[in-house]
């Protein structure tokens, strides 16, 4: 009996997908729930599993491809088959990569599905052994960063310009083919696609301003210094600076439903709730989980599903739901290093908050001159809806909680 496999259902929020990779080819045996595709979309990589055994007959979808929710992918043979061995890395349909075409299979059991799809066409284009590379994901699970540390252990391919200072640096010297002046075109991502098209429509369709202040972080840090080994045996996560920032946020969101609120069409929705998206940087890209319910999470649960978004965005494993939706975000250029920026909205909400670096920098305190951690802090919000007081007051605000923490706890 011939059964179709087709793309799996999408939620309402995703319109398509790109066919980015086969696993299998026409006339392979393939196991129940064995792994033949991955569609990526503009959140996450769908993993498409073979809903019974047999032998895949015809693609009707080749890599590149477009294509909708519950369009057929491909005809498979059903009945049983003997117990094959899945191909690691098994491009079906010739790409125009030819560095992916041209990959020798490498042959694992189970070890497909410990691969993350963006860590399997690395270790295609480098044309790698996988067997050489150690997962640091869920299980041993091989992640994109698993890859790319791989890589920068060996022989740089390509001579860094002289005279540049030694130090670490977080990815290896891009690769370019030979030549005089190299230049290397690839497609651009679904994700990455999706993500220009939403932040030039942010850009045309709102009235974006910004407004910026600056937080003195000592008393967090110490804060945090002071109890950051009992918290951390007892609720088993790091106590980072992120969960004071939601905690502060969602006290302003409510003081200020303005900023929680979005445009739809001639409407203005006032949410009730508070679901605050965190931009996490992952081996596809950014995206933007979403912290449901902030105001009735303690900081222990908000620093342990930080923490478990931002493992699972690296391996490709966050669910679509877990992505949609969110009243407000926020994102921490900090980390990377930024001192000051000015974040986009994340339509169809109508502010965005952006943390960044702290750095230590000379203040006048009570008339003197002081050393103090200080972070800049960037309020971007929709002109059309939220005044500019309203702005500068939330953002006051959260400044206010952060400087003196016990207010958080004391609600006032």
């Amino acid at each position: 009996m011939t059964i179709e496999i087709k793309v799996p259902s999408f939620p309402e929020s995703v319109k398509d997908g790109k066919v980015v990779c086969w696993h299998k080819r026409p006339g392979d045996d393939v196991g129940r729930d064995e792994i033949v595709a991955d569609i990526e979309t503009d959140k996450v990589v769908f993993e498409v599993p073979a809903p019974s055994a047999g032998k895949l007959v015809q693609i009707f979808a080749d890599e590149g491809s477009i294509v909708k929710s519950g369009q057929p992918l491909a005809a498979l043979q059903a009945g049983e088959v003997k117990k094959t061995v899945a191909a690691m890395v098994k491009p079906a349909i010739a790409t125009k990569d030819s560095t992916v075409a041209a990959v020798t299979e490498a042959a694992a059991t189970d070890e497909a599905r410990l691969v993350t799809p963006s860590a399997r066409r690395l270790i295609a284009e480098q044309q790698l052994d996988v067997a050489d590379i150690v997962g640091s994901g869920q299980g041993g699970r091989i992640l994109k960063d698993d890859v790319i540390r791989f890589l920068d252990q060996q022989p740089p391919a390509v001579m860094v310009n002289e005279g540049q200072k030694e130090g670490p640096v977080s990815s290896p010297v891009y690769a370019f083919p030979g030549g005089n002046r190299p230049e290397k075109r690839e497609p651009m991502s679904r994700l990455r696609a999706v993500i220009a098209d939403r932040l030039l429509d942010a850009q045309q369709s709102a009235a974006i301003l910004t407004t910026f202040n600056e937080i003195d972080m000592q008393a967090v840090i110490d804060l945090r210094q002071r109890y950051r080994k009992q918290f951390e045996q007892r609720h088993a996560a790091r106590l980072g600076f992120m969960s004071f920032f939601v905690k502060a946020v969602t006290d302003a969101l409510k003081h200020f439903p303005d900023i929680n609120a979005s445009i739809d069409g001639d409407e203005i929705v006032y949410h009730g709730y508070y679901d605050i998206g965190i931009a996490v940087a992952s081996a596809r890209g950014l995206v933007v989980p979403v912290l449901r319910d902030t105001d009735q999470m303690t900081m222990a649960v908000t620093e342990q599903q930080i923490t478990d978004f931002a493992s699972r965005a690296n391996e490709g494993r966050l669910d679509i739901e877990e992505m949609t939706g969110g009243t407000f975000t926020i994102t921490n250029g900090g980390v990377f290093g930024s001192l000051l920026s000015t974040p986009i909205i994340n339509p169809p909400q109508s502010a965005i908050l952006g943390m960044h670096k702290i750095e230590k920098r000379a203040v006048v305190i009570a008339d003197e001159i002081v050393v103090r951690p200080m972070m800049y802090v960037a309020l971007s919000y929709d002109h059309r809806l939220i005044d500019g007081r309203g702005a500068v007051q939330f953002l006051v605000h959260i400044k206010q909680l952060l400087e003196d923490p016990a207010r958080m706890l004391l609600e006032i």
